[in-house]
Order: structure tokens, then C-alpha cells, then sequence
């Protein structure tokens, strides 16, 4: 049975007052009508990443969060501190939809064949704005999942599976033939754990915990090091060393994580020199910065010689760059291997007005490992 689609849905909203306060509520907005190459998702999962959570909270402190509304239309509020407004001044005023990805079931076709075959079939979509009950969108930019699988299992699809993807892609592009990575034993460095393990790369996993390091392990990490032991710098040399690695992406971004990368690189480089050079070795190498799980500045010291390179990297660029062919050949591979090298966990699901409550902020806001959450706009 086909149930009725409601002439309105509900869609989270971050804004960014002048006053110096973050508003977060739940805005009423038209269902809007697919045009003939869009199709018309009732979305059912969409998961909370790093990135969304970024746009959702903006600088806010939300340690001084405070709940107001009602229990079926909650509007949380949060103090922005002074010294951070200048860097919001580009959202002052605007009610900004959240949600980089997610899946659900279309429930409405444009005209066009394409849109028409995927009536009833439940799909991934990557757009933004999936916090919402429903969601319009090019029929380019979903990926019918395949028979079976369900929106929780396909609705992380796209950012951490592509990013994954996109890395060891950049990999091979740029001429290296093994990576680092930081933030290792989050649900995307398992899923790149999992395809080099696949694809036979070489790969050295930071982490910042024991436990971390047992997981890797047990998920049949070769090179797995620890940056809280005391032993850091000589492990990931080591590591560096065996593997041959000579570009990292790291996660991070604060911090000194991403200069002591490039030095153990140098080291590992160095080793391999048959004569001195006073502006180091003639190995290049690249860490590219893709997150901010450190806000603090980026901190370097030179002890990694003069070939060397640092910047930023981000997904969509990155598919634009390599074009829609081997942009869909990698989606392609996503769904082609959804529930192994592309399994997603998760911590727990809540619904739209439940992402606003301060409890449950409190846990997914971690952005820890094992602590990722999936909201479903249409669960009551």
C-alpha cells in the first residue's frame, strides 16, 4: 500500500544570528514536486558525519545550549563566542538545511525514463539538505542500492565510501604507491583499511588509543601506530619505512600530527640516501589535510628537507576533477561491495527532533570512534 506524500515535511535548520546565537529548529517546508529527471525521496536514514556536523553547529559552544519549542517541534539555541563570529559572518541571517547524504524510498518520478525506472526502489542520495522527511533529487545523484539492502545500510554510500575511495585514487594519480592515514579506526579509515586490504596497498593507521590499535588489528591491519605512546615518532618511522609511504591524509588538521607525518617520511627517506644533502632528500612527499578534529592551528617544524607538499583535500572537488566516468565507476564499486568493504556501524538512529535534544547531541557530537548516529526524518 502507497501511503499519501503530505503537501509539507519537516527539514532541520542551522542558523547563524548577528546577536551571536546559533538557532537549531525544525522548519515546515513545501514537498517539493520532482521535475523529469528527479525523483522524490521519502528519506529514512541519513547519517551525522564530521562534515555535517560542522555546518549543524557552526562555532557555537554548545555547552551552553538551551532547549526551548515543544517535544514534536524543538528549537535549540546556543552562544557563539565573539572572537568566532568573523568566521560565521558568511551564514549571519541564513536558515541553512543540513544533511550531506542518505537514503530512502522514492516515492514520486519525473517523466523521464530514468527517473520512472527508479519509482518505488530504494536509493542513495548525495545532495545535502537530507535532514528532511523528503527530498528532491537529479536522478545523477542516486545510486539505486542493490536488492535487499536497506536505507540504514545504504545511507552512508557516498562521503566516507568515496572519500576512501578518492584517496587511494589520488594515490596512484600523484605517483605513490602507499598512504597514511589519521583517524584511523573511524568508520571511514576501517572502510580504507578494508580496500587496501583488498586492493593490496600499503597502509599505516594512526590512531590515538590502545583500543583503537586492537581493532585495526583485529580487522588485519599490517601497520597500525598509536600517537599517544611514547614510542610514536620511532613506530611511525618504522612504519613509514616498511611501507614506502610518501603521502598522508590526515583528519586531523590541528595540531603537529600532520609536520611529524612528512618527518617520519624524511627519516624513512633518508635512510635510502647514498650521499648528504643539506636540502634533505629527493623523495617527494604529500600530506593532504581533509578535516578539522583538531581546530587548533596547524603547527610544522621544517626537519623533513625542501620536497615536500601540504593541502587541503576535499571530496567534491575531487570528483570533479577526475570526471563523471570514474566518478561512477567508483559508486559503482560501492554498490557492487555495500555490506563488506562498505559496511557502515552505527552507534544508534534518532529522529529529526531528537537530534536537536541536548542528550543526544552530547553523544554524537563526540564525533568519536564508535559513536556515529543515524537520523531518520520519517521515525516519529
Amino acid at each position: 500500500m502507497t501511503l499519501p506524500i503530505p503537501p509539507h515535511g519537516l527539514q532541520l535548520r542551522s542558523e547563524v544570528r548577528a546577536s551571536g546565537e546559533l538557532v537549531l529548529s525544525l522548519a515546515e517546508v513545501p514537498t517539493p514536486t520532482p521535475g523529469p529527471d528527479e525523483v522524490l525521496v521519502r528519506v529514512e536514514a541519513s547519517p551525522i558525519n564530521p562534515s555535517d556536523i560542522g555546518l549543524l553547529f557552526g562555532a557555537a559552544d554548545m555547552g551552553s545550549a538551551q532547549l526551548g519549542g515543544t517535544a514534536e517541534r524543538p528549537v535549540l539555541t546556543a552562544r557563539i563566542p565573539d572572537k568566532y563570529m568573523k568566521a560565521m559572518a558568511g551564514r549571519v541571517g541564513q536558515s541553512l538545511p543540513v544533511g550531506n547524504e542518505g537514503a530512502g524510498t522514492v516515492v514520486a518520478a519525473g517523466s523521464s525514463p530514468a527517473a520512472q525506472a527508479l519509482l518505488g526502489r530504494t536509493v542513495a542520495g548525495l545532495g545535502g539538505a537530507m535532514y528532511a522527511q523528503y527530498r528532491c533529487l537529479p536522478v545523477a545523484q542516486c545510486l539505486v542500492l542493490p536488492e535487499g539492502a536497506t536505507a540504514a545500510e545504504g545511507a552512508s554510500c557516498f562521503v566516507n565510501p568515496l572519500t576512501a575511495l578518492g584517496m587511494v585514487e589520488t594515490m596512484r594519480r600523484e605517483g605513490h604507491t602507499a598512504l597514511v592515514h589519521t583517524a584511523a579506526a573511524s568508520n571511514l579509515g576501517q572502510m580504507l583499511n578494508r580496500i587496501c586490504l583488498k586492493d593490496g596497498i600499503a597502509l599505516v593507521n594512526i590512531v590515538r588509543k590502545p583500543e583503537q590499535a586492537a581493532l585495526l588489528r583485529g580487522q588485519g591491519a599490517q601497520h597500525v601506530v598509536d600517537s599517544s605512546a611514547p614510542d610514536f615518532i620511532e613506530a611511525l618511522t618504522e612504519a613509514v619505512a616498511a611501507t614506502g609511504a610518501t603521502i598522508a591524509f590526515d583528519a586531523i588538521g590541528g595540531g603537529r600530527l600532520a609536520g611529524q607525518i612528512l618527518g617520519a617520511m624524511e627519516a624513512a627517506a633518508v635512510r635510502k640516501a647514498t650521499e648528504y644533502s643539506r636540502y634533505g632528500s629527493n623523495t617527494f612527499k604529500q600530506v593532504y589535510i581533509y578535516g578539522g578534529l583538531d581546530t587548533g592551528p596547524t603547527e610544522v617544524v621544517r626537519n623533513f628537507g625542501m620536497t615536500w607538499g601540504m593541502g587541503g583535500w576535499l571530496l567534491f572537488p575531487f570528483l570533479q576533477r577526475v570526471g563523471p566516468a570514474v566518478a561512477q565507476a567508483l559508486k559503482d564499486r560501492v554498490a557492487a561491495e555495500l555490506k563488506t568493504t562498505f559496511a557502515s556501524h552505527y552507534a544508534g538512529e534518532i529522529s529529526l527532533a531528537e537530534a536537536l535534544q541536548p542528550t543526544h547531541i552530547s553523544r554524537y557530537g563526540q564525533r568519536a570512534t564508535g559513536a556515529k548516529f543515524l537520523i531518520n526524518p520519517s521515525r516519529a
